[in-house]
């Protein structure tokens, strides 16, 4: 536990509304971690979100001391109307439900869609804070997304964005580049934004002896782990595995693919045109035992993710989750990359298909580099970016939020409101 329960002046215990809308809870892993760590600290967690397709089904539970509040919810499709039944469904439950909890001391909404602060609005006129954890930089998120340019609904986003910085009292950054932005163009207080890093779950991410068998035959085993929307570079991936084989002369490897997302049908097919059928596999999600399995066994992980408005200033998860893994890393050369994995990845130049096969060819012949690499990683999850450094910050966060809240046992610099380092 990270300390005694926190409590007003009256000792009543403080109660926190997460708003969720683009995941289910707790498959949503940076919120569970905050569910966690504010719960650990004393407060009373309720999360309201939709219900999973194939998991997080019950419409309420209680895990682990967090109530979840969940309702139904179709994933848009058919363009900008699909969106709108989207949000439209998501807006009215999350109202609906959030009368339900009663009155809470802070209400903490995670983007996308930066229209959370409506209901965080009408919480905030009955005495609640409003605390903005932004997971996504929705304007650059549509601008690489949808390839429409800064048309209508662009400045739409903007606009909501805008609304979104203007309500909240504390915003919560996933890293310096989108504090940077809170700050630049959210006009934000830089001492009411909080750097907030997503971590892997090192208990999730232990690495098992290698399993030989899931290469296929091959000498080498490539893995890929994560979403596959239209602007992750599966794509990238797929053609640079294609040049590989063709202009670098190497079939010693199977390359599996781990994950699901919009354009999972549409990768298969390309691997099918590329000619890739019997060297790439695709499994959609699978349990974490194992993507622990295919992760321990990986040679060398592929984040393809290619430069765009919002790939160049985000912290891409599965980046730590190889990191924490060991293994060693191609990528693209983002900024935002090279903060998190270091010298733990190696770079290619943005969206240079040809060398990032050469890497991967390069890694490949180099069992030390990968080790070292390996070793690299693991260190940085274990220390600058550990969860224990994000659960320093969130807490002082909540501290700034809520300044009148009194914790029943003070010291640490945290619980009692003095921001610590980033």
């Amino acid at each position: 536990m990270l300390g005694d329960a926190i409590t007003s002046g009256d000792g009543a215990t403080r109660r926190a509304l997460i708003l969720v809308e683009n995941l289910s809870v707790p498959f949503d892993r940076r919120v569970w971690q905050e569910c966690t760590t504010l719960r650990d600290a004393g407060w009373e967690v309720h999360v309201i979100c939709p219900r999973g397709e194939k998991r997080d089904r019950e419409p309420e539970t209680v895990i682990d001391g967090v109530r979840i509040h969940r309702y139904p919810l179709r994933a848009a499709t058919g363009g900008p109307a699909g969106y709108l039944r989207e949000y439209g469904s998501a807006l009215w439950h999350t109202a609906r439900l959030a009368r339900r909890v009663g009155p809470v001391d802070v209400v903490h909404a995670c983007n996308p869609p930066d229209l959370l602060f409506l209901p965080a609005l009408w919480l905030k006129r009955r005495g609640a804070r409003f605390v903005f954890d932004q997971h996504d930089l929705v304007p650059e998120l549509y601008l690489s997304r949808f390839d429409r340019g800064k048309d209508l609904l662009y400045r739409a986003v903007c606009a909501l964005e805008r609304r979104t910085y203007r309500a909240a009292d504390i915003v919560l950054a996933t890293n310096e580049s989108y504090r940077d932005v809170a700050i630049r163009r959210g006009g934000r207080r830089p001492e009411d934004v909080f750097v907030v890093r997503s971590a892997p779950q090192t208990d999730r991410f232990q690495p098992v002896s290698p399993e030989p068998e899931l290469k296929r035959g091959k000498p080498h085993l490539l893995c890929y782990l994560g979403v596959m929307g239209p602007q992750d570079g599966v794509d990238y991936a797929l053609r640079a595995l294609a040049k590989l084989r063709d202009e670098f002369g190497r079939s010693d490897w199977h390359a599996v693919f781990v994950g699901a997302g919009d354009a999972f049908d549409a990768m298969v097919e390309l691997s099918r045109e590329l000619g890739l059928c019997e060297q790439v596999q695709f499994t959609g999600r699978i349990p974490d035992a194992d993507l622990v399995r295919y992760l321990s066994t990986a040679d060398v992980c592929l984040s393809p993710d290619p430069r765009n408005p919002l790939n160049d200033v985000s912290t891409m998860n599965k980046v730590l989750e190889y990191m924490a893994m060991g293994r060693p890393i191609v990528s693209f050369d983002l900024r935002e990359a090279r903060v998190s994995a270091g010298d733990a990845a190696v770079y290619a130049p943005a969206n240079d298909e040809a060398e990032f096969a050469g890497l991967i060819a390069l890694l490949l012949d180099d069992p030390e580099q990968r080790a070292r690499m390996g070793r690299i990683g693991q260190e940085r999850i274990s220390g600058p970016l550990s969860w224990r450094n994000s659960q320093a910050s969130l807490l002082a966060a909540y501290a700034a939020a809520c300044p009148e809240h009194t914790p029943v046992s003070a010291g640490d610099p945290v619980r009692t409101g003095k921001r610590p380092r980033s």
